[in-house]
């Protein structure tokens, strides 16, 4: 189970948050970027941007009540206020690569992170072969510094060429993908099948994880439910899932934390 949280920058509260035993729960902390206040860009850079309740004591806290909680940074994101935040080609790819390494050691040691995921949303026009590589070897040195166990990324229907490339070039060092179905705006359980169909055609499908946004874009309500049970139907083994995000359920009791939940611990019994 991924759980995007803190990206709207309310109070929340990882107490909040239903966690079943027998789950792997990862909460995905949002956002990390690698810029200044204003939006500037700041070379590899990140400081932490999500709500200001998920500090380092509730992260160790959490984790200390739930053996099965992971805890992750999101790197960059859709925005910073009102400033869209775009993957910008560094100059000098190893420095960028260096700082990078280096702030979000700070960041993962201060707040007991377990990973990262990656989810830049806009890329330049012109060619963007720095971000597979830099994104990549990032990952493999913070894993083979065991400074992390989990790396995810995050995809949607306009981002999935340099994803692609990324997943291609690394795929050894990518545990998950978080690919935002949602953005396909598919209402259907049927047709939430064949976007999944096509999406793990281009990356593993047992990596592949189906989404959610609550209260958002594409299939809404239980009509996820039977998407989930038609993949099941359809030969895809349901071992997880993505939800966007923990701030917008906060109005709805987190009913589908808890349904999804229920779903895969039903699935790994039967």
């Amino acid at each position: 189970m991924m759980e995007y949280i803190g990206a709207t920058g309310i109070p929340i509260q990882f107490d909040n948050v239903p966690i079943q035993q027998g789950i792997d729960f990862h909460f995905i902390l949002s956002f990390a970027i690698d810029a200044n206040t204003s939006g500037n860009t700041q070379n590899g850079v990140f400081s932490p941007y999500w709500a200001t309740t998920l500090t380092p004591n509730a992260v160790a806290a959490t984790k200390s009540r739930h053996p099965n909680v992971k805890a992750l940074a999101s790197l960059s994101g859709w925005s910073l206020g009102s400033k869209v935040l775009s993957w910008y080609n560094p100059r000098d790819t190893n420095l960028w690569i260096s700082n990078a390494f280096s702030s979000l050691k700070t960041l993962i040691i201060n707040y007991h992170l377990d990973g990262i995921d990656i989810d830049y949303e806009r890329f330049p026009k012109h060619s963007n072969d720095t971000f597979a590589y830099c994104i990549g070897e990032l990952i493999t040195l913070l894993k083979n510094q065991s400074l992390i166990s989990v790396a995810t990324i995050a995809p949607f229907h306009t981002t999935i060429f340099p994803y692609i490339e990324l997943y291609e070039r690394y795929e050894d060092v990518i545990d998950y993908v978080n690919y935002q179905f949602y953005t396909d705006k598919v209402k259907t359980p049927e047709a939430y099948l064949e976007v999944f169909k096509n999406r793990t055609q281009q990356f593993d499908k047992e990596k592949v994880l189906p989404s959610y946004e609550v209260n958002g874009r594409g299939i809404q309500g239980d009509a996820f439910f039977e998407a989930l049970g038609l993949l099941e139907d359809n030969g895809f083994d349901v071992n997880g899932a993505m939800v966007f995000s923990a701030d917008a359920s906060q109005s709805n009791g987190y009913y589908y934390e808890t349904q999804i939940q229920n779903f895969l611990l039903n699935n790994s019994t039967t």
